[in-house]
């Protein structure tokens, strides 16, 4: 973990927070709430300013946090203030509007930072690359240059969007055909096919064939990759004699030599160190469709990058929810959280791969990064759990039916047991991070 990671880190969760925090404190004020202090980060403060309104800038020492403090406010040691500009004096629905203000300035910002991505770096429209012959998707009707937009009755605009489908919801366990919706000629088809066994040599990884760095998505259980040491997020960088650069050069490499049974030297990033290992394919058995899609990007218009960057916000908010679900299911496991430490290491691992194919996609690969944790800021704040915002937020809707406010101790004692499970769940995250790197 490079110093500059840990920097760029600490940038890119003081902007989050700011944002989040601001979405507060904006909302708050057109309410005529007055805020005392806005801050970022926890713990004693370093810098401190106070404003001409009388509220108090500061920045805390511990930058994972903040705060937006109101007047008569739970927290504020003024609660229960009669101050016709405390928080507990205004309406219900203000207070409400209030506590979304910051998960949606979060998706917002996901939503700039996504015209801003696109526009620049375009988008990975779900477009039939192979369709194999006598596969059931061929003998459908389906053939290379289609344009997928629903599978599995499910609406599809990238192919990382496809490709998260099928990771949460393996064809294997279908028990009815698959429908598929596709454009052709600018004409809309919709087959219905049944997913089949094959066999084939694998070396058990998953990965985003696109212009970013070849970071592996997914390394399964005792397969060839994870015999050899290899881990989720590490980046390759080369396979035998070729050089990788991006996921597409990944891509490329595997269609132009096909993973036999011939060892591979993969060489990989991990903690901004560079580590090289052989790994011996194995047969695996998988089931599928009989078709690949793309996942490489392409120039999007003017038009399409509005449509596709609310798309890229929808897509990263869903994602949250589904891997949420994912996480309680049976093939969830504590692996699939990340606290600051993990974050420090996706960014890191991101810019050291990154960083050789120059400044703009370098930058463009950390907004994607900050994008994902907008959107996952803006959700886990909407979780109804006491001392975050959606916590709050399920009080005051207690409070709009029965039409009169939660007592404050018994809100007080609901929201210092869900703080105190929050902070055990944030220790175990953090001891789990930690253990990732050994």
């Amino acid at each position: 973990m490079s110093f500059i990671s840990i920097i760029i880190a600490i940038i890119i969760l003081g902007i989050l927070i700011i944002v989040h925090e601001f979405g507060h404190f904006i909302v708050a004020r057109k309410n005529g709430i007055f805020v005392k202090e806005f801050s970022v980060g926890f713990g004693p403060r370093i810098i401190s300013h106070t404003c001409k309104s009388g509220m108090l800038l500061s920045w805390k020492a511990i930058p994972f946090g903040g705060s937006c403090q109101m007047l008569g406010a739970l927290e504020d040691e003024d609660a229960g203030t009669d101050d016709e500009r405390s928080y507990d004096s205004k309406s219900v629905w203000a207070r409400m509007s209030v506590t979304l203000a910051g998960p949606v300035f979060n998706f917002l910002l996901a939503f700039v930072l996504s015209v801003i991505v696109i526009g620049t770096m375009g988008y990975d429209p779900p477009v039939v690359t192979q369709v194999l012959e006598d596969s059931p998707a061929y003998e459908a009707g389906l053939r290379e240059g289609d344009l997928i937009t629903s599978f599995d009755r499910e609406k599809i605009n990238f192919g990382k969007e496809l490709y998260l489908h099928n990771y949460l919801n393996p064809l294997s366990d279908k028990t009815e055909l698959v429908e598929i919706s596709f454009v052709r000629d600018q004409e809309s088809h919709t087959i219905r096919v049944a997913p089949y066994e094959y066999q084939y040599y694998s070396v058990g990884i998953s990965y985003y064939s696109n212009g970013e760095a070849a970071k592996i998505a997914e390394v399964t259980q005792d397969s060839p990759v994870e015999q050899a040491g290899l881990k989720e997020g590490d980046v390759i960088t080369r396979i035998n004699d070729t050089e990788i650069a991006t996921g597409e050069d990944l891509e490329t490499y595997f269609s132009e030599h096909p993973v036999t049974q011939e060892p591979l030297r993969i060489e990989y990033l991990r903690h901004g160190g560079t580590f090289e290992t052989t790994v011996y394919p194995a047969v695996s058995s998988a089931y599928r469709v009989g078709f690949t899609y793309n996942t490489a990007n392409v120039k999007a218009s003017v038009g399409d990058v509005l449509k596709y960057s609310f798309a890229e916000m929808k897509y990263e908010i869903l994602s949250v929810f589904k891997s949420l679900g994912l996480l309680f299911s049976s093939r969830g496991s504590l692996d699939m959280l990340s606290g600051p430490v993990g974050i420090v290491e996706v960014v890191g691992t991101t810019y050291d791969a990154s960083v050789s194919s120059g400044f703009l996609v370098t930058v463009m690969n950390l907004l994607g990064i900050m994008i994902m944790l907008s959107a996952n800021l803006g959700v886990l704040n909407l979780l109804p759990i006491p001392a975050l915002d959606g916590g709050k937020f399920i009080l005051l809707v207690i409070e709009a039916i029965i039409r009169k406010q939660v007592p404050k101790k018994v809100e007080g004692i609901v929201t210092m047991i869900g703080a105190g499970l929050l902070f055990l769940l944030m220790i175990v995250v953090l001891v789990n991070d930690v253990t990732k790197f050994f």
